[in-house]
């Protein structure tokens, strides 16, 4: 049968099994857009208010489910628009398909309106990128993007469409994924099992360990293993950390979790990584922000790395015992073989190291403390939440005192670092989980960033919550101007007196501000309890009050810095 490529688009993204798509329309999508909208009784659209927007709420989408996220954008800068989003998820390992419009075949390489080459853009932050010319070369490109997408580590991938493409005829044969081969020209991709003599070596080393430790990261998330893992942590009694991406892959309230590790890790974990004898990094990727000084970390470990991409093993860390390959199938040979173990002077001594060097904070009561809110977000929600955050002090806050026990119920931008990226991620990650309750978690210089897209919230009915800790500052900047730059404060006071309550409801929101802690219980309970619109509580914080533990830049781990 012949079909248009915009209805070609349609029937591909339909098996793929698509249910939403995030985006802008334009020119150069008019036809896409104009097919959807023929079909919405099984592809739901969500038009943002920015196409960044949309890109983070597709991330929030697929970090919340682990489907593959969708967005789309037109040519020219509403593409380019996208490129931060792509960005924060290939830094991730984020599975999304972006697909954006381009000028006619024709007009290509002619300075067209809104031509650019966007394809030669994202080249460094995509697993893959295609423009695509013809309408003939259009079902199969879809098809291999969504395989290469979610395949062994996941990221994103674009696909640019030439205008024509959307318009012209070809003819279409519908297919059942599931068991077509679109890998074929990117055998790279590919992983070899690994080889029994490597999982005996390794195996053998976690049992002859005296002082084994783990290091979770989002790894553990992806590849759905976080109950194998657990399982391992406890059948050989290994004590585990937790980076940043890798929260909720092994229950903070279990006994043997130390917390997160690195700059603003616990000393607990700073300390267990130091002195281990054994480090078995599971699915993370050793940056800098976990290591800090790659000479002082772990200096008395021999190194276990277990990950799906062999450009990670070794890249950062010398590795002693490598392990490359599909995780679960790795983790549960790996549980085969470990003897099963009880209590030891190691365990014992992380338990008195907890009891000295606990996570806390001061508070007196007189004022609005950001730990607190959390804390309390925490108590209201029961741990059932998922809590998005913007990126700063707000994100370690949210870190360090929401317990995290499930896979998926922390998003944030870990390798990029993207302020603005909450709310749309918020967004995503709502839509994709109707019946949970979805907390972002902000600062009021990340709010701002993205704060249109209150007006998508708004427009969906989206109950997000929306958690500012306002202390009028770009707090992470001017903490580090204050311990390391002497108090010398350049361009991080925020004093234009934005009233973020008048902006919600101008927004057509709900606006609380909280500056008496006594109100933050009752604040948090209404704002839980709203069910068709988004809640924005602009929590009055101090402006020095601060992210502790921290490690100064460059030092080792075991030098926390734990209060001034």
């Amino acid at each position: 049968m012949k079909y248009t490529g915009s209805k070609i688009f349609v029937e591909c993204l339909k098996e793929q099994g698509v249910d939403i798509i995030f985006g802008y329309p334009g020119g150069k999508v008019i036809f896409l857009y104009d097919e959807l909208n023929n079909n919405t009784d099984s592809i739901k659209q969500i038009v943002t208010t920015h196409e960044q927007g949309a890109a983070h709420a597709a991330d929030g989408y697929a970090r919340s489910t682990g489907k593959i996220g969708v967005c789309i954008a037109t040519s020219g800068p509403g593409a380019t628009n996208l490129v931060t989003g792509i960005a924060t998820a290939y830094m991730d390992s984020v599975p999304m398909v972006a697909f954006t419009g381009q000028v006619g075949k024709k007009d290509l390489g002619k300075d067209s309106f809104q031509e650019i080459d966007i394809t030669g853009i994202t080249i460094p932050i995509t697993k893959h990128n295609y423009i695509v010319k013809e309408v003939s070369e259009l079902a199969n490109t879809i098809r291999e993007a969504f395989a290469i997408a979610g395949e062994g580590r996941p990221g994103p991938v674009l696909v640019d469409i030439c205008v024509n493409a959307s318009v012209d005829e070809c003819e279409y044969e519908p297919m059942d994924v599931s068991k077509g081969n679109f890998l074929k020209k990117h055998a790279g991709i590919r992983h070899d099992r690994v080889s029994d003599e490597d999982i005996e070596k390794a195996a053998a080393a976690i049992n002859e360990a005296k002082k084994p430790y783990i290091i979770t990261g989002g790894g553990v998330i992806i590849s759905k293993t976080n109950e194998l893992l657990t399982e391992i942590a406890r059948k050989g009694r290994i004590p585990v950390a937790t980076t940043l991406m890798g929260l909720g892959g092994f229950p903070s309230n279990d006994g043997l979790c130390t917390g997160l590790i690195g700059m603003h890790g616990s000393k607990t974990s700073n300390l267990a990584a130091t002195h281990c004898d054994l480090l078995i990094a599971v699915g993370a990727r050793f940056s800098d922000r976990v290591t800090s000084s790659i000479k002082n970390f772990a200096p008395n470990a021999k190194v276990m790395h277990i990950d799906i991409d062999p450009a990670e093993i070794g890249k950062n860390i010398p590795v002693d015992y490598p392990l490359c390959g599909y995780m679960d199938d790795i983790l549960e040979r790996l549980l085969e073989k470990l003897d099963k173990k009880k209590e030891s002077e190691w365990v014992d001594k992380i338990n008195v190291w907890r009891a000295k060097f606990p996570l806390s904070y001061l508070d007196d009561g007189k004022a609005v403390k950001p730990q607190t809110v959390v804390k309390k977000l925490y108590k209201h929600t029961e741990g059932n939440a998922i809590i998005v955050t913007e990126v700063g002090q707000n994100q370690i806050w949210a870190a360090q005192w929401y317990k995290f026990t499930q896979p998926r119920t922390y998003l944030s931008s870990g390798g990029l670092g993207t302020m603005g990226y909450g709310l749309g991620a918020a967004i995503g990650a709502q839509l994709a989980n109707p019946d949970k309750k979805v907390i972002n978690v902000a600062g009021d210089g990340s709010f701002r960033m993205n704060m249109q897209e209150l007006a998508t919230a708004v427009t969906y009915k989206l109950p997000i919550v929306i958690a500012i800790l306002n202390n009028n500052t770009r707090g992470m900047v001017r903490q580090w101007q204050t311990l390391f730059l002497n108090k010398r404060y350049a361009a991080t006071t925020i004093d234009d007196c934005v009233d973020y309550v008048a902006l919600a409801e101008a927004f057509g929101a709900i606006g609380i501000r909280v500056d008496d802690p006594a109100d933050v219980d009752d604040v948090i309970q209404r704002a839980l309890s709203e069910t068709k619109r988004p809640v924005v509580i602009d929590f009055r914080i101090d402006k020095d009050d601060n992210v502790y533990p921290i490690v100064p830049p460059g030092a080792a781990i075991k030098d926390v810095i734990t209060e001034i």
